[in-house]
């Protein structure tokens, strides 16, 4: 894998990834407009975080095809963020980020806990406009993954505590740009569901022993060493995982044969879903990474969650899923593992 690192005139940093070295020339690109600091604010009561971005108000919606900000850039057309004819892979940092590098400049309301530090960067699957996980090549998944590789240790290696990588997909679950990409956000400090999570490995859970005591029942495919289940605690109907069957703490400790399992079954879980119900499905998926510090048992899953509980129909977080954090499933775990393997 090649990275070709460019620092675009509003310092914000882009880096093409490729097979082979990417040296084409740089054409006009689009800044970061002027903004205001994002602010972090606790709700005493709950004892949670929400992060204050006020100018993410402006940011991009659903542009025309000629207007696509993530397309390669083009002599007389119109700028976009990567100045490039030709790439690859791209990940740069975020216009509209929720979080950002602290400056000096930071000006806080007088309820702001601190400010909204941290990055958020952008990962550009293809330069082609349409197209999914499962649409792209397998050398292209493969390059995905050595890129998040990439950006999980330039991120930690920067002293962020946790990193997540996702990707949220149609415009039911808020995607505002329908070019095929991703995101990574990188945070200060490890947030509440992941501490949680760490926690409980320090403290003895296995999930691959759980795993394994489920004999088959949850289960959906495998390639290679990783498994693909519906967990039988899911708060999605569908909600779907890949998990190694061996101890790792993220992918930058698989193998290649392992990375290359893990981007076939990153097609294979969209595929499936969208032949659930004939469409595309719209979901919310992340790579569950261990943060940095966390201990030995930390176990890496990547998590899927689709948001149609039937053809047509959304599954909606409403009043006490809201007010009290408990899901309410529409379809058990075992009955949609067992729909998933005949697709």
């Amino acid at each position: 894998m090649f990275r070709r690192d460019h620092l675009k005139a509003d310092g914000r940093c882009l880096a093409l990834y490729s097979y082979a070295p990417h040296d084409g020339p740089v054409l006009g690109e689009l800044l970061r407009p002027e903004t205001a600091p994002g602010e972090l604010r606790q709700d005493p009561l709950r004892g949670t975080w929400a992060i204050y971005a006020p100018h993410r108000q402006s940011r991009t919606f659903l542009p025309s095809a000629a207007d696509d900000p993530l397309a390669p850039g083009r002599p007389g057309a119109p700028d976009t963020e990567i100045p490039f004819e030709d790439f690859e892979l791209a990940v740069f940092e975020n216009r509209f980020p929720s979080l950002a590098p602290v400056t000096g400049s930071d000006r806080l309301s007088d309820w702001a806990s601190g400010p909204a530090h941290g990055q958020c960067e952008v990962v550009v699957f293809s330069k082609e406009s349409t197209g999914s996980l499962a649409t792209l090549s397998q050398a292209r998944r493969v390059l995905l993954i050595e890129a998040l590789i990439d950006r999980y240790r330039c991120l930690h290696e920067a002293g962020f505590a946790y990193v997540m990588a996702f990707e949220n997909r149609g415009e039911q679950v808020g995607v505002t740009l329908p070019h095929p990409h991703g995101q990574i956000y990188a945070f200060p400090s490890v947030p509440a569901p992941q501490a949680s999570a760490a926690r409980a490995f320090d403290n003895g859970f296995d999930l691959i022993a759980e795993h394994a005591s489920w004999d088959g029942k949850f289960d959906v495919t495998a390639d290679g060493d990783l498994s693909v289940f519906c967990p039988p605690f899911a708060r999605f109907p569908y909600e779907t995982w890949i998990m190694p069957r061996q101890r790792c703490a993220g992918p930058w400790d698989m193998d290649a044969g392992s990375i290359h399992s893990l981007a076939r079954l990153l097609a294979e879980v969209p595929r499936r879903l969208d032949a659930l119900f004939g469409e595309p499905m719209p979901y919310m998926m992340s790579f569950q990474a261990a943060p940095a510090g966390a201990g030995p048992a930390f176990q890496f899953t990547v998590q899927f969650c689709p948001v149609l509980r039937s053809a047509g129909r959304l599954k909606f977080l409403a009043s006490v899923e809201q007010f009290t954090g408990v899901f309410t499933v529409d379809v058990v775990p075992e009955a949609a593992a067992e729909r998933l393997r005949s697709l």
